[in-house]
């Protein structure tokens, strides 16, 4: 085997998780070119990684459709031996079904499986029966390696960990997502601060439109060593900050993936989605908090919703 594509081209955590399939690929296939095709805005989460030969980046942003049929063009040049797409929907399925690849694998939902040489059934775990998304990925490359998913992992570099001179111990708070039924409340993550130790270190992660959040986070807390990062870091360099805390405080959301990446000890809230969606941290020191209620309408959705559909939101209802 010579050539690879991965494809995921969703959000900054979907593509965290597929970077388990690159750590998979080359412990079976040192050899092979491992590229890996992503959403314009995400490329630096795989900047200088060791184990791709080459990035490609899709813009949905401008000229979406245009930008498909060119990356689909240089797609078919590359003649990859394996392209694996790790994604259900429309586009990439196209990507995958006219790439030239010799194999083409994805998922059984996709509107072009007809046109894969191989279609792996999907499944959204329950609670009955839990898979974690690593898991999800690694059963469309099963074959071609075992059964047994490699752990995701980033690879920051020397500068990107010198980015931060922390002065001792401290802990990461993410306290933001893009999506309001997934974001744990300001009150709550006050109460967390409210709880550490004057003398804490603390630093607030997230992204430029975070920085408003995180600085009413930050003032009301009263704390004197509450730091304020959002905006103000690459991903990888949040990744290496995570690294080395005490704690990472996140949502289910791209943190949390960050801190997995890393082996870096996290505690993961979820509030309108659960658990056993397939989502949950995977470092060596983990924890999940939720609520205790017993909600009829939990979980509402996959992905959350920009407001709680009953207008109570009580499943933000967590205890640190």
């Amino acid at each position: 085997m010579k050539k690879i594509l991965i494809i995921q081209t969703a959000f900054i955590g979907d593509v965290i998780l597929a970077t388990s399939l690159i750590e998979k690929l080359h412990q079976h296939y040192p050899d092979a070119a491992i590229d890996f095709l992503l959403r314009k805005g995400n490329e630096s989460l795989l900047k200088e990684h060791p184990f791709l030969n080459e990035v490609l980046v899709w813009n949905k942003k401008q000229q979406k459709t245009k930008n498909l049929f060119s990356i689909l063009q240089k797609i078919r040049q590359q003649n990859y031996d394996v392209v694996i797409n790790c994604q259900r929907f429309f586009s990439t399925g196209l990507l995958t079904a006219f790439s030239k690849g010799k194999e083409r694998i994805g998922y059984d939902k996709n509107p072009w499986s007809s046109f894969f040489t191989k279609k792996i059934k999907h499944e959204i775990a329950d609670q009955q029966n839990t898979k974690h998304e690593v898991q999800r990925n690694q059963s469309l490359i099963e074959h071609l390696t075992d059964a047994n998913p490699a752990i995701p992992k980033l690879y920051p570099q020397d500068a990107d960990f010198g980015k931060i001179k922390t002065s001792g111990k401290y802990i990461c708070i993410a306290p933001t997502s893009v999506w309001f039924t997934k974001q744990l409340p300001a009150e709550k993550w006050l109460e967390l601060i409210k709880k550490l130790p004057p003398q804490q270190e603390i630093y607030l992660l997230g992204a430029p439109s975070d920085l408003e959040s995180c600085e009413k986070i930050k003032i009301a807390s009263g704390h004197s060593k509450i730091h304020n990062l959002a905006g103000k870091l690459s991903l990888l360099q949040s990744a290496a900050l995570m690294r080395d805390a005490q704690m990472n405080y996140v949502n289910d959301s791209a943190p949390l993936h960050l801190a997995t990446a890393m082996n870096a000890p996290v505690t993961g809230v979820f509030c309108s989605t659960v658990p056993s969606f397939g989502f949950t941290p995977l470092s060596s020191v983990r924890r999940v908090l939720e609520t205790k209620e017993k909600l009829d309408c939990r979980p509402c959705g996959l992905h959350g919703f920009k407001a709680c559909p009953e207008g109570h939101f009580k499943c933000s209802n967590v205890q640190f």
